[in-house]
């Protein structure tokens, strides 16, 4: 998630690192290209002007949709955290702490699927450093199946069943535990189809060859203008039309380990952080901190 903090020239830059030197290529052989044919073609800069202001409404429609799906992403997440806190408040309150190693059990198990979930999600290993949470056979469960946040899941289902099995909650209560279970695999289902659903690259790459025909036909409206002025101005113009593709590129897939992700990795801290202090536990850790201009 990007910061607040001051964003550096180089992450833009690196955006669009191969577009420049494609656009100069391209703005320089235009250039030669209009001076030529200038006699016999004559385009009036109006009809430039027009597809510069299409290109700019499609773009921001992009934006929109992009921008929806990482909003989307981080309400889910926000969903995560209420369930999370609200799991663990049920089991405390409803076992009236008659067996508080049943409830952190389930609590630590809660903790260790917040971090698998992020890491599935961005395509990393979800059982990674999860042996402080839960222990070694369940893990090694965990592994052994293609989606282990579900596994998990499934897994505080059973020990919700065996706390009613134990009489040490009742029916009503047994029920309300699993809807805040069923919950959460929902938010999980949720992520999985933004993950899983790829944002057409029709729509992309034709928004990408527009900016292209818009510089011909700019080139071909500034004639008149020497090639030291026009080819720097075709290249400055398309920076923003190019830029802006690149952020709509990166907010639109929000689980992919990139500076614009939803800060999954940091939200599961802060679900650690809640959890063992609702647990009364000492070791508490600190928030993560970022020292660059994002938060994972």
């Amino acid at each position: 998630m990007i910061l607040e903090n001051r964003i550096p020239i180089k992450y833009f830059l690196e955006k669009i690192k191969w577009d420049l030197p494609i656009v100069t290529v391209f703005s320089t052989v235009i250039h030669f290209l209009s001076v030529y044919l200038s006699d016999h073609l004559d385009v009036p800069i109006s009809i430039a002007a027009f597809l510069g202001t299409t290109i700019a409404l499609i773009l921001s429609f992009k934006l929109s949709q992009s921008y929806d799906r990482w909003w989307e992403a981080r309400k889910i997440w926000g969903s995560i955290v209420n369930d999370s806190r609200s799991l663990v408040i049920q089991l405390k309150n409803f076992t009236s702490n008659k067996d508080p190693e049943a409830v952190k059990k389930i609590a630590y198990r809660q903790i260790a699927w917040s971090y698998a979930l992020g890491k599935k999600l961005r395509k990393l290993e979800p059982c990674e450093n999860l042996d402080q949470f839960i222990n070694t056979d369940e893990l090694k469960t965990a592994r052994s199946f293609s989606n282990p946040p579900l596994t998990m899941l499934d897994s505080q289902s059973k020990e919700i069943a065996d706390l009613h099995k134990n009489e040490l909650i009742n029916n009503f209560q047994q029920i309300q535990l699993d809807n805040t279970v069923v919950r959460m695999v929902a938010s999980m289902g949720k992520a999985e189809r933004i993950k899983n659903t790829v944002f057409p690259k029709t729509y992309r790459m034709t928004l990408h060859f527009s900016v292209y025909i818009f510089l011909v036909f700019l080139s071909f409206s500034l004639t008149g203008l020497h090639s030291l002025v026009e080819i720097p101005l075709l290249i400055v113009i398309s920076i923003p039309f190019l830029l802006l593709e690149k952020v709509a590129l990166s907010i639109q897939d929000p689980f992919e380990n990139k500076p614009s992700d939803t800060a999954m990795t940091s939200i599961a801290r802060t679900i650690e952080i809640n959890i063992k202090e609702l647990l009364g536990e000492d070791n508490i850790p600190d928030p993560i901190k970022s020292d660059t201009f994002y938060q994972l």
